[in-house]
């Protein structure tokens, strides 16, 4: 049995759609029309990512998010049938990992799908037996590279898998200036970032939001404006 992959999209022609390409990759598929069923499936299956479409009737996307959220920590990528950035940034902010706006090329989302879940299953891994080659500390902030898993002073922090990676490569790289377009690359491992994409932004923020982290007077994440964002040594 492949990844399993919960489909959510009240427009049947792409749910199906969506579903024969992914099965053509060998995935198992959990499609679902309506939010309400899908919410039975995430409850009892081991999911490894999630593609939910924005508008959905009753209960929208943006709050099967927020639901997924609560408890897991698998990709989740939105879909969008406008091309608003206030969608995308309400997405990402909510814990989404990626958006595709409609319509999309079929190949295009495929490649979305594989990229996440190679992330996904990289950072839920067993690596190497020496534990202190996997834990990266800095002021209270601890990162187990291994396990998976970020405490600030004693308390988790729950991240997604993209804010993982940001956080992982701003540590591994701490004292040096790491662009937007760098560290989208090294996420996704591919060409598809343009200079208005702001998804490195909104994922840095909330971040932030989640370490109680100032911007104006930041501990950990500082922006250096026209370059970058860098964690100093």
């Amino acid at each position: 049995m492949g990844d399993k992959i919960l489909v959510v999209d009240d427009e049947k022609e792409i749910a199906d759609l969506i579903e024969v390409y992914l099965k053509n990759e060998n995935y198992t598929v959990f499609k679902f029309y309506t939010a309400k069923e899908a919410l039975k499936c995430i409850n009892t299956t081991d999911l490894d990512l999630a593609i939910l479409d924005v508008m959905l009737p009753e209960i929208t996307g943006f709050k099967l998010c927020q639901e997924i959220r609560e408890r897991y920590t698998y990709p989740i990528i939105m879909l969008t049938a406008k091309d608003e950035e206030i969608d995308k940034i309400t997405g990402l902010t909510l814990g989404a990992d990626d958006y595709i706006t409609k319509p999309f090329r079929p190949l295009e989302m495929v490649a979305r799908v594989k990229s996440q879940i190679r992330r996904y299953k990289k950072y839920n891994a067993t690596f190497s037996n020496d534990s202190a080659k996997n834990v990266l500390i800095h002021s209270g902030l601890i990162m187990d590279i291994k396990t998976h898993e970020c405490s600030l002073n004693e308390k988790l922090l729950i991240l997604t898998p993209t804010e993982f990676s940001i956080l992982q490569i701003l540590l591994e790289n701490k004292g040096s200036v790491v662009s937007a377009e760098e560290m989208f690359h090294k996420i996704w491992k591919d060409e598809y970032y343009s200079k208005n994409n702001n998804t490195i932004t909104v994922h840095i923020r909330h971040l932030r939001e989640k370490m109680n982290d100032s911007f104006d007077q930041s501990n950990y994440i500082k922006t250096i404006w026209g370059v970058g964002y860098k964690i100093e040594v």
